[in-house]
């Protein structure tokens, strides 16, 4: 499976590339990051969609998570952040499942850290049912509430959702990031270029490229919201 292959190259930072340089600076296609061959459509209209695929039992994505959020709450309004939890096989859809009822219940901002936490550093096994409706008891949710949320339609359909979204962007391991549904990059595609580097070196590298994709695409929004004030100005 191409996510293993994915996984164990990020977790050994084996990152083979024949000229390995410093953080992307000035991030090259094909290389820092990849562009899909078919657009995906956001909805994010003037502001710049930033989608996270994830995996909440991955130690990658764990480790991203606090230099991530961080980064977000940087970009203040000039991004519409959203995550995606992803499902390689079939026994990944209980945490996907998680992550919508939390959405739903408005808990992602309070439980989301402590999911990561629970898995990674409690080494607590939230991959069934039973104890993710355990673990969210635990933790203050009326369980009855969270189990009718997590076996609704409405939490089925987005978990429907995610598993179409990852074919469409072509997610082949974990955590990736889209910006603004053409640009993917992440800590293992930086690594190509960046060599056998420590992992936060790879997330730094990452950021970077974020940063400047971001920062490509508001200069395209802007450029095309300004374009028609112009003519009507020159007339």
């Amino acid at each position: 499976m191409r996510f293993l292959k994915h996984a164990l190259a990020a977790l050994t930072l084996g990152l083979v590339a024949i000229g390995a340089s410093a953080a992307p600076n000035n991030p090259q296609n094909g290389v820092d990051y990849r562009t899909l061959d078919k657009p995906q459509q956001t909805d994010s209209g003037k502001k710049v969609e930033v989608t996270e695929f994830f995996w909440y039992s991955c130690p990658h994505c764990n480790a991203f998570e606090p230099d991530l959020e961080a980064w977000v709450k940087k970009q203040g309004d000039n991004i519409v952040f959203k995550r995606v939890p992803v499902a390689f096989r079939d026994s990944m859809i209980p945490q996907q499942k998680l992550y919508y009822a939390l959405d739903a219940m408005g808990k992602v901002d309070e439980m989301h850290a402590k999911v990561f936490n629970a898995i990674h550093v409690q080494h607590q096994r939230l991959d069934t049912d039973n104890a993710i409706a355990d673990f969210v008891a635990k933790n203050g949710i009326d369980k009855k509430k969270f189990l009718d949320v997590y076996n609704s339609f409405g939490v089925q359909s987005k978990a429907r959702r995610a598993a179409q979204l990852q074919g469409d962007y072509q997610v082949d391991g974990v955590p990736l990031v889209a910006i603004d549904g053409r640009f993917l990059t992440s800590p293992s595609i930086v690594g190509a270029s960046m060599g056998n580097r420590p992992e936060s070196e790879l997330f730094e590298g990452t950021l970077q490229v974020m940063n400047a994709l971001v920062a490509k695409v508001a200069k395209e929004k802007n450029g095309s919201a300004a374009a028609p004030a112009a003519a009507k100005k020159s007339k």
